[in-house]
């Protein structure tokens, strides 16, 4: 399995960016898909994720602001982030668990000026 993410870049507080994470090798659409962050010297944490089904979970900092789709027929994931913040800044991974294991795409960078 492999996931490729994209969609990061600078972008200025208040404003919008949207990720993607194409999975390729599984059956999409039975999985899990989650996006995960990290800034250097933290634990990477939780953002959202999407059950096959559609069902959603967020962060409490994300909901509101956050929202996690799925496109099955395209094995895609995206990521919508509304009223960014400089505590936002990060990057951005996207993960799925196949077979019990888990796997993670390469991540994409994103920053929010002040």
């Amino acid at each position: 399995v492999q996931l490729q993410a994209s969609g990061g870049g600078l972008v200025q507080a208040g404003g919008s960016l949207r990720l993607s994470c194409v999975v390729f090798g599984s059956t999409f659409g039975a999985n899990v898909v989650g996006w995960y962050r990290q800034v250097p010297g933290k634990q990477r944490e939780l953002v959202a994720t999407i059950s096959s089904g559609g069902t959603t979970n967020y962060a409490d900092s994300m909901k509101g602001r956050f929202t996690i789709s799925r496109d099955n027929a395209k094995n895609t994931v995206y990521l919508q982030m509304n009223n960014l913040k400089p505590e936002d800044t990060s990057v951005y991974y996207c993960r799925t668990v196949v077979a019990g294991l888990p796997s993670w795409g390469r991540g994409t960078q994103v920053t929010v000026s002040s």
